[in-house]
């Protein structure tokens, strides 16, 4: 049900944000307590503002009202993904070179399932991030099939 409507609102929301010259970083539609939520993260290169929420936000209202496609109220939340932006597709990788990551895999590599570093590159099927351990530092290659998440890292 909720990637149907995922899917459903990626359709909807892709025009409105093409008008606009805005991306699509990720749709998430859950039930936290007895509410549904939708939740459209968008962004744009120097971010986006809370007028550029508001935008999206209403003509986006407007679609899902002549559609009508999901069948329970929900609450429709559109914003920017933050300082710690997942990283959805192979351009959010290539875009994130040199910055900080963590990558959560599916399985483990070389008994790690969980690594934090700078992204030194990714080719397509291999990311490579180079890790600080304690005084060192550590090259991971991680197989781009065997992440389960990733997103961009704040470090202080």
């Amino acid at each position: 049900m909720s990637n149907k409507v995922t899917e459903i609102v990626e359709e909807q929301v892709q025009p409105i944000l093409s008008d606009l010259n805005l991306e699509l970083v990720d749709i998430e539609y859950v039930k936290e307590g007895k509410n549904w939520f939708l939740r459209v993260f968008i962004d744009k290169e120097g971010g986006v503002d809370i007028e550029e929420c508001g935008t999206v936000s209403e003509r986006l209202s407007e679609k899902l009202d002549e559609t009508d496609p999901i069948p329970y109220n929900y609450f429709l939340e559109v914003s920017s993904p933050g300082a710690e932006r997942p990283l959805k597709k192979a351009e959010d990788f290539t875009k994130s070179i040199g910055k900080n990551v963590f990558i959560k895999t599916y399985e483990p590599i070389d008994g790690i399932k969980e690594f934090e570093g700078i992204l030194e590159s990714f080719d397509g099927t291999v990311i490579t991030v180079n890790m600080k351990i304690k005084t060192r530092t550590k090259t991971v290659e991680i197989p781009y099939e065997k992440v389960a998440k990733a997103r961009l890292a704040v470090t202080f």
